[in-house]
């Protein structure tokens, strides 16, 4: 036995990584999916061969667990897979803060422990605590539980974040070299507990990707750190995948924004209502139809569709697909333009067209695209907002100033469909809508783009 369970947490550990390469690409994620779930049963196999009591809690843990997630997985919509990511990636981190916590009651309270197991065992304790408390706050911002604008404390916010961890530390530091009381540890779960709510609280809406792909990793790190603590290998190879991989998709989701990652920790900009143009004036704008938008795509050379969360919240993804290919029998050639931080998670917009079995090919990412637009006839604005607006090119006072946008108001005619006028999840005014070549297709996006496909069967 003592030979066996190495080996199966090798092999655990070696499909979490193949399963991982699979997770590259849309052809090979579902089945990516599969080899790494495996590894995990693999893994929970070997650690229960270790366990010798307690397998009647372990049973409880398993069944409660499983009735909570297949149900929940299986039933959730696309436009709430973000939210679910940010609701299951602080569950992880806080299953680690217990972990953490069992072992300090385990291990007496750190007394004779090797000074590793104490270090590591703190330090996931602190980090779990924070990401499992952050991510409730994205997961509340995001189902719009709570209000996706910022709230802070203004300029005592960062002063307060830093007492708030000096004092974990500090609880740390003492339950560490052997403080006898419980009290300790407990006061360093609240402390990361308060730290990981006032760090998310402050960030808008429109950071939230980034904000989710951070606490990710940082459920990663807590996890390495646990699995050191508790000596289980299969604990540390994913944890670290899990970190690193979360570690450096935030960096690129940050450089796409052009913002750094503690300019955002600080408190990110926007969230939610509707915003008043940047000089106050009132402005109008053209009104299209179905028919408009029709002819105008059906003798078009080149027509490029720019995806947004609005796509995702009217699941039209597979009429998109559908009115492509009526263009496409006319000779349109069409293309999709995919911002990094498009939609509420990374990759969203992606999921969602792969879903609708959009050829990959077709799917351009923001710096092989943006070129293209001054060649293109029609660019399709679906639900996209933020990531559309050229005020981050233009306006130097903008909050999104220096963010990096698909540049649509390139196109010879922009058609922007949207439900209304309000502003997206930054909650600043987008001056496309107003452009002299661009027109606004109002109402739900689905229902949109399926009067236009009927509109181009009739041409």
């Amino acid at each position: 036995m003592s030979t066996l369970i190495p080996i199966l947490y090798i092999v655990a550990f070696s499909l979490f990584i193949y399963g991982l390469m699979g997770l590259t690409g849309p052809k090979t994620a579902v089945r990516g999916n599969l080899i790494a779930a495996v590894g995990m049963t693999i893994a929970v196999v070997a650690t229960l061969l270790q366990v010798k009591h307690n397998w009647l809690l372990i049973v409880v843990g398993l069944v409660v667990g499983a009735a909570l997630g297949i149900p929940s997985a299986r039933q959730v919509k696309m436009t709430a897979m973000p939210q679910m990511v940010a609701l299951f990636n602080g569950v992880g981190g806080g299953a680690v803060a217990l972990i953490a916590w069992s072992e300090f009651r385990t291990e007496d309270h750190f007394t004779g422990t090797a000074t590793y197991v104490v270090v590591a065992s703190l330090f996931a304790a602190i980090i779990g605590s924070i990401s499992f408390w952050g991510s409730l706050v994205a997961f509340g911002k995001l189902q719009e539980i709570l209000p996706g604008r910022p709230m802070g404390l203004g300029r005592a916010q960062q002063v307060v974040n830093l007492l708030l961890l000096l004092g974990a530390i500090a609880c740390a530091v003492v339950a560490g070299l052997g403080g006898a009381s419980e009290l300790w540890i407990i006061g360093l779960l609240v402390l990361a507990a308060v730290l990981g709510l006032m760090v998310v609280f402050p960030i808008g809406g429109a950071d939230m990707p980034v904000v989710i792909s951070l606490l990710n990793a940082l459920t990663g790190l807590s996890a390495a750190a646990a699995g050191l603590a508790l000596n289980n290998t299969a604990m540390i190879v994913a944890g670290m995948i899990v970190g690193a991989s979360g570690s450096i998709l935030t960096n690129l989701m940050a450089k796409a924004m052009n913002r750094s990652i503690p300019a955002i920790v600080a408190g990110g900009f926007g969230g939610g209502g509707v915003a008043p143009s940047a000089d106050g004036v009132e402005r109008t704008v053209k009104s299209t139809s179905a028919a408009d938008a029709a002819i105008q795509m059906a003798y078009a050379n080149q027509v490029v569709v720019v995806p947004g969360y609005g796509m995702a919240v009217a699941q039209a993804q597979h009429a998109v697909k559908d009115m492509a290919k009526l263009l496409e029998a006319k000779g349109v050639e069409v293309k999709y333009a995919i911002h990094p931080v498009a939609g509420r998670m990374p990759g969203h917009m992606n999921v969602l067209l792969a879903e609708a079995d959009v050829p990959y090919d077709s799917l351009k990412e923001m710096d092989d695209i943006n070129d293209e637009f001054a060649r293109t006839d029609v660019t399709l604005v679906i639900g996209a907002n933020d990531v559309t607006n050229p005020a981050a090119r233009t306006d130097s006072s903008s909050p999104i100033y220096g963010m990096p946008v698909l540049n649509v108001d390139d196109s010879r005619s922009v058609i922007v469909l949207k439900r209304s006028m309000n502003s997206g999840f930054a909650g600043i005014d987008n001056p496309l809508f107003y452009a002299d070549h661009t027109a606004m297709l109002f109402g739900d996006a689905k229902k949109s783009v399926m009067e236009v496909a009927e509109e181009l069967k009739a041409l």
